[in-house]
């Protein structure tokens, strides 16, 4: 099975509670899983067959969550080696903001720019759209986990 990291950017709490629903269902899948809350440029390097899980939620501004952003910087200031590097995206965002998913697109395009390969589609939650956020978490990661 994988190791997996997850890379967790938030300002309320959403997408920590996300992060950890996804964490327990890819261990329940045999994967070995962390989570990172204060995600550092030494946390990419830490070992490059590790698997990388954004779960981020998205401010009405567009903007990545504090926690993150230092993460987000390093990749688009400093070009780490994650050439080859897999990685896959949740982004929690709200669709009545013009700004809609903006920090999900960035932070993906980031680690694509630096030639890191996203597996699978992003699992956009929109807080607008009434669906339940844990329901639609546990089957796409289900469906994230078979493309390992």
């Amino acid at each position: 099975m994988s190791k997996i990291q997850i890379f967790i950017g938030s300002v309320y709490g959403g997408a920590e509670q996300v992060g950890e629903l996804v964490a327990d269902e890819l261990r329940a899948l045999g994967h070995e899983v962390s989570l990172n809350t204060y995600a550092r440029a030494e946390d990419l390097a830490r070992d490059p067959s590790e698997i990388i899980l954004l779960c981020h939620s998205n401010t009405g501004s567009g903007e990545l969550p504090d926690n993150i952003q230092p993460l987000y910087l390093h990749l688009t200031r400093d070009y780490p080696r994650i050439s080859g590097r897999r990685f896959g995206v949740i982004n929690l965002a709200d669709s009545c903001y013009t700004t809609f998913n903006e920090a999900g697109v960035m932070l993906a395009a980031a680690f694509e720019d630096l030639g890191a390969q996203r597996i699978g589609e992003p699992l956009v939650l929109d807080a607008s759209s009434g669906d339940d956020a844990a329901t639609l978490a546990r089957a796409w990661v289900k469906h994230w986990a078979s493309l390992l």
